[in-house]
């Protein structure tokens, strides 16, 4: 790709934004992904735009950098529209992005898509424009549906499964490239729901920020715990609240630590930057009753949500960081807290467990055993040499793997292969592109 090539990143739900402000509805760690991509792939020579949906009277086009903006163009009125429902609106969004791409005679050297709603949309464009598709699901419909407990007819209504898994499975069987961000996404899309072809898949990790997320000394980190009003060995978790977080699991893992750790706390920074819904207000208020009925609700803080600048400060100032989610596509806040210098138990039920040394650079358990979640964590405070040597490797491991650099490059070089087979196919009379309709 030549120096400032034009690269179009989509990513259709959510409130996108160059200051995002994570926790509000559909806008997590997704949304993080595809800003900080954009950010490297700019400091690396790219111009970015990254596409979204425009609602509640948002500006057309938002500067995050001199070489990546964001361009919201509308689709479904003004109303913020949930990413289960979106897809019935891409046809309208697509359109008009389109006209805008042949008006400004603007020229693209490959479509990244995030999530089934962008996929929709970043097949039709690139069946227009003629450009390559990399596609990221980042959460794949199948899994998710077979890990929600629930009524399975009231999880259909509510998450249109069927339809969400068709169309995910034509947007798969149509992109140029696959990038699943763990083995085991991968061996899902290459399952029977989907049947991707092993060779059209590449695992690609998410990245973190290496220049916010690093270790600090041990006398910093007792200083920090002051400065943010934290008492004894605190065991962490954050996010935002949604049943698949495991925070209700998190709290019955915490009744085997309590009577072993005398100091031991869990802070749960949980919610989002705006005020709760009545639904979410109402998941905060079960967690606070199952922390009553356990018998330690003294011992277990809520706090709100925490700012993005201020989240590095809280993770240094964590004894462990706990992800128990229910199911999770990889993880990004665990790697955040291990590049942070501060032990991590994470989750079985996600792709993160996979890919690190059980021991050496994290401690991982099904959070549905709450007995051995617990202990996980009781190993953690109990032995300092466990503390040490996770505090060591982890952040090691963050920066070998998971920085935005590597990221970037890993995505170049898959564009860079496929341009190579697209290369050899045309030499040999094959066409590069089938003929489908947008």
């Amino acid at each position: 790709m030549a120096a400032r090539q034009r690269i179009m990143m989509i990513s259709t739900h959510g409130y996108v934004s160059a200051e995002p402000q994570l926790g509000r509805p559909d806008t997590g760690g997704q949304v993080l992904y595809v800003l900080e991509l954009s950010k490297c792939l700019g400091r690396m020579g790219y111009a970015v735009d990254i596409l979204t949906r425009r609602f509640e009277k948002q500006p057309r086009i938002d500067e995050v950098d001199e070489r990546v903006r964001i361009l919201r163009f509308s689709c479904g009125g003004d109303d913020f529209i949930p990413k289960e429902t979106l897809y019935r609106h891409i046809p309208e969004w697509v359109q008009s992005v389109h006209e805008f791409v042949e008006s400004k005679r603007l020229k693209y050297g490959f479509i990244n898509s995030h999530y089934w709603d962008a996929g929709l949309a970043g097949q039709a464009l690139a069946n227009r424009l003629d450009v390559p598709h990399l596609h990221t699901p980042h959460s794949i419909g199948s899994w998710k549906r077979d890990n929600m407990d629930g009524d399975p007819e009231g999880l259909e209504r509510q998450y249109n499964f069927r339809r969400r898994i068709r169309d995910e499975k034509t947007v798969y069987d149509e992109c140029d490239a696959l990038i699943a961000t763990t083995p085991q996404q991968r061996d899902i899309l290459m399952g029977k729901d989907y049947d991707a072809p092993r060779e059209k898949i590449y695992v690609v990790p998410p990245g973190y920020d290496d220049v916010r997320f690093f270790p600090v000394s041990h006398a910093t980190r007792q200083a920090l715990k002051q400065e943010l009003g934290l008492q004894g060995r605190i065991v962490l978790a954050l996010g935002r609240l949604a049943e698949n977080k495991g925070y209700d699991l998190l709290i019955r893992a915490m009744q085997v630590v309590f009577p072993r750790i005398d100091d031991a706390r869990l802070l749960l920074a949980v919610g989002g930057p705006t005020e709760p819904t009545d639904h979410e207000r109402g998941q905060l208020d079960q967690l606070k009753s199952l922390a009553a009925e356990t018998g330690h609700a003294d011992r277990v803080q809520f706090r709100d949500y925490i700012p993005d600048a201020q989240l590095p400060d809280y993770y240094r100032a964590a004894d462990v960081f706990a992800l128990s989610s229910r199911y999770e596509p990889f993880g990004m806040t665990a790697v955040e807290a291990m590049a942070c210098g501060t032990p991590a138990v994470i989750t079985t039920e996600g792709g993160l467990y996979e890919q690190v040394a059980w021991g050496l650079e994290a401690l991982y358990a099904n959070p549905f055993d709450t007995e051995a979640f617990g202990h996980a964590i009781c190993a953690v405070l109990r032995h300092e040499r466990v503390t040490a040597q996770l505090a060591r490797y982890g952040p090691q491991r963050a920066r070998a793997s998971f920085t935005w650099m590597g990221i970037a490059q890993q995505i170049l070089n898959i564009l860079q292969g496929f341009r190579m087979r697209v290369a050899v196919d045309r030499r040999i009379g094959e066409p590069w592109r089938e003929s489908i309709s947008s």
